[in-house]
């Protein structure tokens, strides 16, 4: 049954906290697998983005409401500036507890005969954690990957889950701005779309199918790649892109 409260988003810390996030964190959580994650850590904030370690994330879902959504399927493509590895790529699907609806079959082909066998979120949450674990997680949207875990575990274990992301949806947006000229900026003129497949054709990224968890994070993946290449210094700092 649906909920008609409103979602609210989890707060999170400042780009400076999440060290002591994670310490806090490692000591308060009550899940063993989340307590492992904490204690893993995060990236020192000061690691240049050249030596940074990432795993780009995508998940498809019910549909867009973390609160009466669900996830059904996630993409995991590990990477550095320099190197995707494929070869350590995971794809799972995820038996929602809520019933799949035409719409979001029709966007992710995902069907009810595809979920019949596929395990509860919580039964892959210790692979999935450990696959994520030390790694910058990059995403396209934060609002889809971030916000839909932590609702999830809420759910599962009565304690959410949060962590330090790269959008590069949010990223984009201030590539296009700081393109933008003085009397473009004067008269709000749109900035370019931020869908993924859009990004992508600017930078001269090949053109994907959508709306596959694995392949949409190895998209997300090779847009970070460009976007560093073309707008950013590699020796600039974690801490200046993560929230």
């Amino acid at each position: 049954m649906s909920s008609n409260t409103p979602y609210k988003a989890p707060a999170v810390p400042s780009r400076e906290g999440w060290s002591n996030y994670f310490q806090t964190s490692a000591r308060t959580a009550a899940d063993p697998r989340l307590k492992d994650f904490y204690q893993a850590g995060t990236l020192p904030p000061d690691t240049p983005l050249a030596q940074a370690d990432f795993i780009a994330m995508d998940f498809e879902t019910t549909g867009l409401d973390p609160l009466n959504d669900a996830i059904v399927s996630i993409g995991l493509v590990p990477f550095t500036l320099s190197r995707i590895r494929c070869n350590q790529a995971t794809h799972y699907l995820v038996k929602p507890r809520r019933d799949l609806v035409s719409e979001s079959i029709a966007i992710h082909g995902i069907t009810h005969s595809d979920i019949e066998e596929a395990p509860d979120l919580n039964l892959i949450l210790e692979d999935l954690l450990g696959q994520i674990s030390g790694k910058l997680v990059v995403v396209h949207y934060r609002q889809i990957e971030r916000h839909f875990l932590h609702q999830a575990l809420l759910k599962r274990l009565n304690e959410g889950l949060l962590f330090p992301v790269i959008d590069t949806m949010t990223l984009e947006h201030g590539i296009c701005r700081k393109q933008q000229n003085l009397m473009e900026k004067l008269l709000r003129s749109p900035l370019p779309s931020l869908r993924l497949p859009d990004i992508r054709e600017r930078y001269g990224l090949p053109r994907y199918h959508l709306h596959h968890a694995m392949t949409d994070a190895l998209a997300t993946a090779e847009l970070l790649q460009a976007q560093i290449a073309h707008a950013f210094d590699p020796q600039q700092k974690v801490k200046e892109f993560w929230e």
